[in-house]
């Protein structure tokens, strides 16, 4: 099961923040961190949809974005970036990235 959340900013905006197993290797111990800005939620999930992550779901609000994670999408030209989760909760030195990138590396089937 995938965490997630959401925040609801001042002008009406919301930045939706996933954590999905990565699409790039076959192992589903590793996970990737997406955040997406979009106008509501559900258009947030159909631009995932949209770049093949078919089965993409935001239940609850268990995991929402952090104020960093927040500047870090808003400062981002596309509204979509990612990096991976780490596995002890630490948070990692490694940058945001453009969702082209993990696209890029996933296997083509």
């Amino acid at each position: 099961m995938t965490a997630g959340g959401f925040c609801k900013l001042p002008n009406g905006t919301v930045v939706v923040a996933l954590n999905l197993p990565s699409p790039a290797t076959a192992d589903s111990a590793s996970a990737v961190r997406v955040l997406v800005h979009a106008q509501n939620r559900a258009r947030a999930l159909t631009r995932l949809r949209n770049l093949g992550m078919r089965a993409v779901y935001l239940r609850g609000n268990a995991a929402p974005p952090t104020p960093d994670e927040i500047t870090a999408v808003l400062h981002h030209p596309d509204g979509l970036i990612w990096r991976t989760t780490p596995d002890n909760g630490v948070t990692p030195l490694e940058l945001w990235r453009p969702i082209r990138s993990l696209l890029q590396r996933s296997p083509a089937a």
